[in-house]
């Protein structure tokens, strides 16, 4: 088949195929990029097309196999549901609870300061010395914390398993 008989196909065939898609219970802003993507992969599968005159029942084939991967791969990304409970605890605050509880009294105070919505500036202020030597505090308080925080599970962990084997 040559290019412009494919184009004469496409321009014939694509409100076929769209309309084949939508019998088939495809919903139609979808069906619509559906029969875009099985025209383009019958333009590059055109040498395996055995009857020129059979190009459209071809082609919506391939669009209602492009639609069944399509529906493969969406059931791997659904969303979770939500549901609602009438407890709200704020496990956010829990978490910072016990983060700052792994924090030096000098980096728990900065970090405290700063949630509190002071910035930098005022701090450097009360404490007398400049927004540059907060700001470093601050960063080093941040990194203590974290790394205090992802190493605590690990001795957790360990604690258990000396417990453990020593039963």
């Amino acid at each position: 088949m040559t290019r412009e008989a494919y184009g004469q196909a496409y321009q014939r065939g694509f409100d076929l195929t769209i309309r084949f898609l939508i019998s088939r219970g495809v919903p139609r802003d979808m069906a619509r990029d559906v029969a875009q993507a099985a025209w383009v992969k019958g333009w590059e599968r055109l040498s395996q097309l055995r009857h020129e005159n059979m190009v459209t029942t071809w082609v919506n084939a391939i669009a209602l196999n492009v639609h069944r991967s399509v529906l493969r791969s969406e059931k791997a990304y659904q969303g979770l549901p939500e549901y609602y409970s009438k407890a709200e605890l704020n496990l956010a605050a829990i978490d910072l609870k016990r983060i700052l509880k792994f924090c030096a009294p000098r980096d728990r105070a900065l970090l405290e300061l700063q949630m509190q919505g002071e910035t930098a500036e005022e701090i450097a202020r009360k404490q007398g010395v400049t927004e540059t030597a907060i700001r470093i505090r601050l960063l080093r308080a941040r990194r203590a914390a974290r790394s205090r925080a992802e190493k605590k599970p690990v001795q957790i962990c360990k604690t258990h398993e000396a417990k453990r084997d020593a039963a």
